[in-house]
Formats: C-alpha cells, structure tokens, sequence
C-alpha cells in the first residue's frame, strides 16, 4: 500500500490539466538545458506542479480557479524550504507557451551561474 502523498501525487499526475500537459511535455526528459524535472512532487504538505531539485526552482500553472491566499501561502512555504517559486497563469500559457519555457530557461540559467565553481584541484584540465 502507498501513502498518502504518493497516492494523491499519481492522482494529480493522472488528472493534469491540458496546460499542464503541454507544458510537461517540454521539460520533461532532460529537454530544457538538461535539468531534471519532476511532476506533482511532494514538498511538505504541498504538491508542487514541476520541481526542478538540482536548481531548487518550482514552477506552477495557476488554472482559472487557483485561490490567491491559499497560492501565497504555498510560495511562502516553498520559499521558506529554500525553492524559488515561478507562477504562470495557464491562460498566459496557452497563449505564450514558449515565452512560458523561455522564462523557465533563463531563471535556470540563473540558477547555475550562482553554482559555486569547482575547486581548482579538482579541475581535470589543469596540470595536476
């Protein structure tokens, strides 16, 4: 038997919007700059749409019937556990999607550039 948690995470991945969808279909699979995202993952009490672990981002498409109070709440929790948070509106997305993608891209880019550097010992091409 499941938990909870991953019982209700494989109903949201089986229930995902048309939005959803396209836009799974374009990070999913190592295709945006070779990040690994995952769908409806498990973050404390939330479930965050796509989570990129490695780049400590989310992202989230906020459908017609999103609540405002309740979607600030979550942001702050995501925040709080050290995750930057990106929200799309799903119209915004439908009408845009590649901006939407782009917009993901270079907030990753963002996120490798703040990556320490290797230690220069460590480096592979320089004389040991």
């Amino acid at each position: 038997m499941h938990s909870p948690e991953t019982q209700r995470a494989r109903d949201l991945r089986n229930d995902m919007s048309g939005t959803e969808r396209r836009v799974w279909y374009r990070l999913r699979r190592r295709q945006l700059a070779g990040f690994k995202f995952r769908r409806q993952l498990p973050i404390g009490p939330y479930f965050a749409d796509f989570a990129c672990l490695s780049a400590r981002l989310v992202v989230e498409i906020d459908g017609e019937f999103h609540n405002e109070v309740s979607d600030q709440r979550k942001t702050a929790y995501l925040e709080s556990q050290g995750f930057r948070v990106m929200r799309f509106p799903a119209s915004a997305t439908d009408q845009g999607l590649d901006d939407v993608i782009e917009s993901i891209f270079w907030k990753l880019d963002e996120a490798q550039a703040t990556l320490p550097s290797p230690h220069p010992a460590l480096r592979a091409d320089l004389p040991g």
